[in-house]
């Protein structure tokens, strides 16, 4: 019995002593706040994807089809010797409408 009394108030003391920390200092709670008050200041995230306007999507989709299919028979024509004055406008054009439909479908 008296060991055992003896062995409780050693675990006891034990286990107060092991859950005792390091005290924390003034500035590091002052930082632990301005963190806290930082994260409650800024707003949450934009979980919407914006308005995505169809109709105007698929226009310019048929549009770039439409360039699109020009081309191999401009390049034929090079390759005769031939070059069509508007070819570099098509392709810059291309290039400016998959841009723009790249940038509207992936946000």
């Amino acid at each position: 019995m008296k060991t055992s009394l003896l062995l409780l108030f050693a675990l006891l003391f034990l286990s107060l002593g092991l859950t005792q920390t390091q005290p924390i200092g003034p500035g590091r709670r002052q930082a632990e706040r301005a963190q806290v008050q930082a994260e409650k200041d800024m707003p949450p995230p934009n979980a919407q994807r914006p308005h995505l306007d169809y109709a105007k999507a698929r226009t310019e989709a048929d549009e770039l089809s439409k360039i699109a299919q020009t081309i191999p028979s401009d390049v034929d024509q090079i390759a005769n010797g031939v070059f069509p004055k508007d070819v570099i406008e098509k392709l810059k054009q291309v290039e400016k409408l998959s841009k723009h439909l790249r940038s509207e479908l992936n946000p």
